[in-house]
């Protein structure tokens, strides 16, 4: 028989949980530097969403570029941009204001959107990497295989098992009582963190968590690796010692990349518990939500000679309409 004691209590822990807010903490060792690093991560931020806007624009300006290539580059600018909406802002408030309040409903929002725009992300960074592998290594199959409507068909897939994955994951989380200490030692609301100041049990989201980062980082990094092993092997048999030093050059840099996002990734993500290591998983975030995309823009679209074609000829055409 439960005694009034006993409901009191349960009453209490679930009123606590229902009007929570949790506090961002961010980086409270370097706040004397919160001015200084605004503006860094200010400046970041504003170059990484022009750079990835001047590619979507000129991807759907310019009939040249609307091939599966480009309008998979498009749409992964378009994910970077949200990608680091969800985050960045939020941490620029911080590096003004200090510490910052949360509700659980925005905290488990932005949890969700970071996640699924991730997912997203790792998806298409696999499709970009087999359309190369394709375009390289097929090149007489490739216009039979990968077409617009192919590769619209994969973007939709992308999202699509992205969203599902996410939305599973975010339904058991939002499941959960937090009763405890509500100090997040995060930039944002990452689900590591979150899961740890629960007062439930949390072994089965933990568990679905995992799982599902294995699943979204390993099947795209097997992917990938497949598509570019193919890819070098491909180059090393061009006759040309400057096509070969050309092709090496541009898959040299996009691996950077991919080894950045990768392998800071994996280290966060990819461990049973995510409660060791929080302190070391906020700086390797900074990573995947400040580097990775203030230098995708470059890497993937903007050393790219027919973008630059397209870029000038598209400011050509503003400047006589003027």
């Amino acid at each position: 028989m439960i005694t009034v004691r006993e409901t009191e209590i349960t009453m209490g822990v679930k009123n606590e949980s229902t009007i929570q807010e949790f506090i961002l903490e961010a980086f409270p060792a370097v706040q004397h530097l919160g001015n200084l690093l605004f503006l860094v991560h200010l400046l970041a931020y504003l170059v990484s969403i022009m750079g990835n806007m001047v590619i979507i624009i000129i991807t759907w300006a310019d009939h040249r570029l609307q091939t599966p290539m480009y309008v998979l580059l498009s749409t992964f600018s378009f994910c970077e941009c949200c990608f680091i909406t969800t985050v960045i802002p939020k941490l620029l408030s911080i590096f003004l204001s200090g510490r910052q309040t949360i509700p659980f409903s925005a905290c488990l929002t932005q949890a969700f959107f970071f996640l699924f725009l991730g997912a997203v992300i790792f998806f298409l960074m696999a499709v970009m990497s087999l359309d190369r592998y394709l375009a390289i290594c097929k090149p007489l199959h490739y216009a039979s295989i990968m077409n617009l409507r192919v590769c619209f068909l994969l973007i939709f897939l992308c999202y699509t098992l992205s969203f599902i994955l996410i939305t599973c994951l975010m339904l058991k989380v939002s499941q959960l009582l937090f009763c405890g200490p509500h100090v997040l030692s995060h930039f944002f609301c990452d689900l590591g963190s979150l899961i740890h100041l629960s007062c439930s049990d949390t072994r089965s989201v933990e568990m679905y968590f995992f799982f599902a980062s294995v699943f979204v980082i390993l099947l795209s990094l097997i992917v990938t690796i497949i598509a570019y092993s193919n890819i070098v092997v491909t180059v090393l048999r061009l006759p040309s010692a400057k096509e070969r030093q050309k092709a090496f050059s541009t898959c040299s840099s996009h691996l950077i990349v991919l080894s950045l996002m990768y392998g800071s990734c994996v280290f966060i993500y990819l461990k049973p518990k995510q409660v060791n290591r929080l302190d070391s998983n906020r700086e390797a975030a900074l990573v995947n939500t400040v580097v990775t995309p203030l230098l995708n823009p470059v890497i993937y679209t903007l050393r790219n000679k027919q973008v630059h074609q397209a870029l000038r000829d598209t400011l050509s055409r503003v400047r006589l309409q003027k």
